[in-house]
C-alpha cells in the first residue's frame, strides 16, 4: 500500500544546478550572487522596501524583536495558536508575550480583541497569518497607528497571499517569511526578514551581519568594517539561496498547484461539511493553499480519526497546542484575554496531507477514507 506522507520535500525545476553553479563560483558563504537574486524577486514581487534572507523565519523573528528595541518588560500581543517562535523570539529580549483569542472562522488573531489587551508596556502587535488566510491588516494598522505600536506579520505561512491587493508581510512594519521544508517554496531551512519602513532597513542589513556594517564597506560607502552595533550570523549560505532561488522562479505554479490541492479537499468533503460531521477552512483566491485542515466535533473523534486514516497508510497531523497553556508560555507570559476559541479548536483540528507532487488519486483516496470513517 502506498504511503501517503503529511508532507513531501520537492525539486521543481533548476535547483541542482543553482547550486552546482553557486560551487563553481567559489562563495559559498552568505550574501553571493543568489543571496542578492532572491533579495530582488521578493522586494519587486512583493513590494517591500528592503528584504533580507535569513537563515529560518525564528531568525526573521529576533531580528524584528532586535529592530523594535524589545527591553525586558515590554509587552508583546500574538495569538496563543502559533508557532513557538512567534513568542520565543520575544521573550529573548525580556519581553512578556500576551495571548489573544483566535477568530473562530479564520483561526487568527482576534482583532477585535487586541485594543483591550494593550496596556502601557505594549510595544508591539504580531499578527500570524494562519494557513495563508490574511488576519484583518487595516484595523491591526489602524490600532497600531493610534497606540504608536509596531507591527510584525509573522507570514511564515503567507508567501503570496494578499489582502486587499497587498502581499503579506508587506503591510506591517516587518514581515517574517520561512522556507523550511514544510512550506509552500522551501529550501530545507531558510527565511527572510522584510523591513517595509525605511527607519529600519539600514540597521537591519547590520544587525544580520553579527552587527557589523560589512554590507556598507562592500557598497564603499565606508573604508572598514567593523562592529557598530549588536547582532548575530543570521545569513544563509549561498547554497540554500540558489536552491530557493530556483524555486521562486516557479512560484506561481507552485502556488497555483497549492490552491488546486485544497479546492480538490473542498469539494470532495464538502458532502461531510453538509452533514454536520467535519468543518471545512475558510480559504479563497487570496489566499495560498497553505495547509488544508478539517474541524471535528471533539478531540476524541480526532484521535480516532489519525489512527483510521494511518493504519491505511494515510499520515495526518494536528497542529500546535496554544502556547498559553504549555509550559513555557505559562511561565514567560499572560492571557490577554479568554482563551475560549484556542482551546476549542486547537483540539479539534486535523490537518490533511498537502505537498506540491501529491496527485489527484492521493486527494481521492485521503477523502474516501474520510468518509468510509464516518460511514463507519
Amino acid at each position: 500500500m502506498k504511503t501517503i506522507p503529511f508532507n513531501k520535500p520537492f525539486i521543481i525545476g533548476r535547483e541542482l544546478s543553482l547550486i552546482a553553479d553557486a560551487v563553481a563560483q567559489g562563495h559559498l558563504s552568505g550574501d553571493g550572487a543568489y543571496t542578492k537574486l532572491c533579495h530582488r524577486w521578493f522586494e519587486d514581487k512583493l513590494g517591500c522596501r528592503k528584504a533580507l534572507l535569513t537563515h529560518s523565519c525564528t531568525g526573521a523573528l529576533e531580528m524584528a524583536a532586535i529592530l523594535c528595541g524589545i527591553q525586558p518588560g515590554d509587552e508583546v500581543i500574538l495569538p496563543s495558536y502559533t508557532f513557538v517562535s512567534t513568542a520565543n523570539a520575544f521573550v529573548l529580549r525580556g519581553a512578556v508575550p500576551v495571548f489573544v483569542d483566535i477568530r473562530p472562522d479564520t483561526l487568527n488573531i482576534d482583532e477585535n480583541l487586541i485594543e483591550a489587551a494593550i496596556t502601557a508596556k505594549t510595544k508591539a502587535i504580531v499578527p500570524v497569518h494562519y494557513a495563508g488566510v490574511p488576519c484583518e491588516m487595516n484595523r491591526i494598522m489602524a490600532i497600531a497607528g493610534q497606540r504608536d505600536l509596531l507591527v510584525i506579520e509573522d507570514a511564515a505561512q503567507a508567501l503570496l497571499s494578499t489582502y486587499q491587493g497587498r502581499a503579506l508581510g508587506s503591510i506591517g512594519h516587518f514581515g517574517c517569511l520561512s522556507f523550511h521544508e514544510t512550506k509552500n517554496i522551501i529550501s530545507g531551512e531558510g527565511g527572510a526578514l522584510l523591513a517595509n519602513d525605511a527607519r529600519f532597513a539600514g540597521r537591519a542589513e547590520i544587525i544580520r551581519e553579527k552587527g557589523t556594517n560589512r554590507s556598507q564597506f562592500f557598497r564603499g560607502e565606508v573604508d572598514k568594517y567593523t562592529w557598530v552595533d549588536i547582532g548575530s550570523s543570521y545569513l544563509p549560505s549561498e547554497l540554500v539561496s540558489a536552491f530557493l532561488y530556483a524555486q521562486l522562479e516557479r512560484a506561481d505554479e507552485i502556488i497555483a498547484r497549492r490552491r488546486n490541492i485544497c479546492t480538490a479537499y473542498a469539494t470532495q468533503l464538502a458532502g461531510l461539511q453538509q452533514s454536520g460531521l467535519l468543518r471545512l477552512p475558510v480559504f479563497d483566491e487570496n489566499s495560498n493553499g497553505h495547509l488544508f485542515y478539517v474541524l471535528l466535533d471533539s478531540l476524541d473523534t480526532r484521535g480516532k480519526l489519525i489512527a483510521y486514516l494511518k493504519a491505511r497508510g494515510i499520515h495526518p497531523v494536528f497542529h500546535y497546542v496554544p502556547l498559553h497553556s504549555s509550559p513555557a508560555g505559562r511561565q514567560y507570559g499572560r492571557e490577554g484575554s479568554t482563551m475560549q476559541a484556542t482551546n476549542d479548536l486547537s483540539e479539534r483540528l486535523l490537518r490533511l496531507p498537502l505537498y506540491y507532487e501529491m496527485s489527484g488519486d492521493d486527494i481521492t483516496r485521503v477523502c474516501a477514507a474520510i468518509g468510509k470513517f464516518f460511514a463507519g
